[in-house]
């Protein structure tokens, strides 16, 4: 009979040493990567639309030179008619309507814009602009325009399918909801993309789903800063989150100046004033208010705005958008011709200066065709992540069906110290920015019922001893 071997103290085993406490990036990852992949799928298609529809919406610019040629430029000339008898052309051929603003020919082979509202067959939104030989007087023809940075039909009607669709205020959602995504989608995929080792990262050498994903990544860590800037800027002129940038603004006192247009002479609202308002011919004329502006150091381009009403003065602005921008503008007594005001860009608040910089950015006018080219290029790259995360997705899930979704509980791995700040953070965001709280706090209520229901279903079915893993 053979007894087993003592055991001694020594000789007892040792307990299992304590797993390793997994970091704040080593548990935030699978957060990530849960939300990057499921914001991707769902919000691909909004953003493929606003990808589509800005890249052709950048390439707009140089199409409508090409489009509208005959109107845009004229042969050179020896001197300038007046902008008054410019203007007499225009209405002698339109009379319809009344002069909203003047646009004098800001280069030598440019027309002069005459620009009329409340003309019958044009958007209340928008006016016709009358294109004017500045040399003979000649009238090129007649457009309707819209917005600011004077935008021709064929550029409206891309701005206007990229901003909604052509579905008005209610399509203005879609890209609003983009570009409240946008940023979340950029930066999850750069924190998945730095966290990566290194060789996953490689492209040359790999295949299948392991190349889509290299090439998914390297290419959004490179355009991701745009997409970042893209969201940002886009949300500042949205209709729900713009709101609420705009209150922010004003609460900081950074809001847009203007200059003021109220007529100080001393026969202002009486017989010098006697025109009908939005008449160009108001008081002294539009020559000498050019005039008294050009003294003032407002140089091309300039649009004259004619009184609003009899107590008002004509208001003269730089409109250069492209760098260096020009947006000094000028207020001219119609009664006198002295200028009553003058508001200077370098007095303009910083965040109203931020503003105005990224939004010219963001069209693709702060650079001009440099600009639009490096728009282009990040519209296409967008356009390429999603097809390429798609098929990542369809890779995915070969064999067991279309596109295996991410497991769910990544947000149990979460340290307490990180996620608590992390869902303040969300709840924040989400108020000032509703298109992406409001999705977010459905997705996350459904996915929470889904998992609930599913952890039920396996309770029972381990219950009845049918399944047992």
């Amino acid at each position: 009979m053979t007894t087993a071997p003592s055991t001694t103290t020594d000789e007892a085993p040792r307990p299992p040493a304590p797993a390793p406490a997994k970091s704040a990036g080593a548990g935030l990852r699978p957060l990530v990567l849960r939300l990057h992949f499921y914001a991707g799928v769902l919000v691909a298609p909004f953003l493929l639309v606003a990808a589509v529809t800005g890249l052709l919406y950048a390439a707009s610019f140089q199409a409508e030179k090409i489009v509208y040629d005959h109107e845009l430029t004229v042969p050179v000339g020896e001197r300038e008619l007046p902008v008054s008898a410019q203007v007499a052309a225009a209405r002698k051929a339109h009379p319809e309507g009344t002069v909203a603003a003047v646009r004098p020919s800001p280069e030598p082979d440019a027309t002069t814009r005459v620009m009329l509202s409340g003309t019958p067959g044009v958007d209340p939104g928008h006016t016709l602009a009358v294109f004017v030989d500045p040399y003979t007087g000649e009238v090129r023809g007649a457009l309707e325009q819209y917005g600011s940075t004077g935008a021709l039909p064929l550029r409206t009607w891309i701005d206007e399918f990229h901003r909604d669709l052509h579905l008005g205020e209610p399509g203005r959602l879609y890209s609003e909801f983009a570009a409240s995504w946008l940023w979340v989608i950029a930066g999850g995929g750069l924190v998945l993309w730095f966290s990566r080792r290194r060789a996953l990262r490689t492209v040359r050498g790999t295949g299948g789903r392991r190349r889509t994903l290299a090439l998914h990544g390297g290419v959004g860590a490179w355009a991701a800063a745009g997409f970042i800037f893209l969201s940002a800027t886009g949300l500042t002129w949205s209709a729900h989150a713009g709101a609420s940038i705009g209150d922010l603004r004003a609460a900081l006192g950074q809001e847009t100046p203007s200059v003021s247009a109220a007529a100080t002479g001393e026969h202002a609202g009486h017989d010098s004033a006697a025109a009908t308002a939005g008449d160009a011919a108001h008081g002294v004329g539009l020559d000498k208010v050019l005039a008294a502006a050009r003294a003032e150091g407002l140089g091309d381009p300039v649009e004259i705005v004619p009184p609003a009403d009899a107590g008002s003065a004509y208001v003269v602005q730089q409109i250069q958008r492209s760098w260096p921008e020009k947006q000094d503008s000028v207020a001219v007594d119609p009664a006198t011709g002295q200028v009553t005001d003058v508001l200077r860009f370098a007095d303009y608040p910083v965040l109203a200066k931020l503003t105005r910089w990224g939004i010219d950015l963001h069209t693709g006018i702060l650079f001009g065709l440099v600009n639009q080219l490096a728009l282009m290029t990040l519209a296409l790259a967008l356009i390429l992540l999603i097809l390429w995360g798609y098929r990542m997705w369809w890779q995915r899930g070969r064999g067991s069906g279309f596109g295996k979704p991410i497991p769910r509980g990544a947000w149990q791995q979460v340290p307490p110290y990180v996620l608590v700040p992390l869902l303040a953070l969300i709840a924040v965001l989400g108020y000032f920015v509703p298109l992406l709280g409001i999705p977010l706090a459905v997705f996350l209520a459904v996915d929470i019922v889904l998992g609930e229901i599913a952890h039920r279903r396996g309770l029972r079915t381990n219950a009845s001893g049918t399944t047992a893993r």
